[in-house]
C-alpha cells in the first residue's frame, strides 16, 4: 500500500511537471504533455527513491513525500521538455 501511494505521488507530480514544460514553445499538446510527464515522473521518482535509500520508506513521511514530489515533478518536466525540443528541431528541417 505504501508503494502505491509513492507511485501515485510520483505520477501526479510528473503530470504537473509535464504540463508546466508544455507551457513553453516545445508543447506537445495537453494529452502528450500529461502522458510523458507521468512517465518521466514515475521513472525519475523511482530513481530518486532508490538513490535516497528510501524505496520502502513510510509513504506519508515528510521526507519521502518531498523526494517523490521533487523527483516526479522534475522527471516529468525534463522528459516532456526534451521530447518537445526534439520534435521542434525535427519540424524545422
Amino acid at each position: 500500500m505504501e508503494m502505491l501511494i509513492n507511485v501515485l505521488v510520483q505520477i501526479i507530480s510528473g503530470t504537473i511537471g509535464g504540463n508546466l514544460a508544455g507551457m513553453t514553445k516545445q508543447s506537445l499538446g495537453a494529452g502528450l504533455n500529461t502522458l510523458l510527464g507521468g512517465i518521466g515522473g514515475l521513472v525519475l521518482g523511482q530513481l530518486v527513491s532508490v538513490m535516497a535509500g528510501s524505496p520502502g520508506a513510510e509513504a506519508l513521511d515528510v521526507a519521502t513525500v518531498g523526494s517523490n514530489v521533487v523527483g516526479g515533478g522534475l522527471g516529468g518536466l525534463v522528459l516532456t521538455w526534451v521530447v518537445g525540443l526534439i520534435k521542434s528541431k525535427m519540424a524545422e528541417k
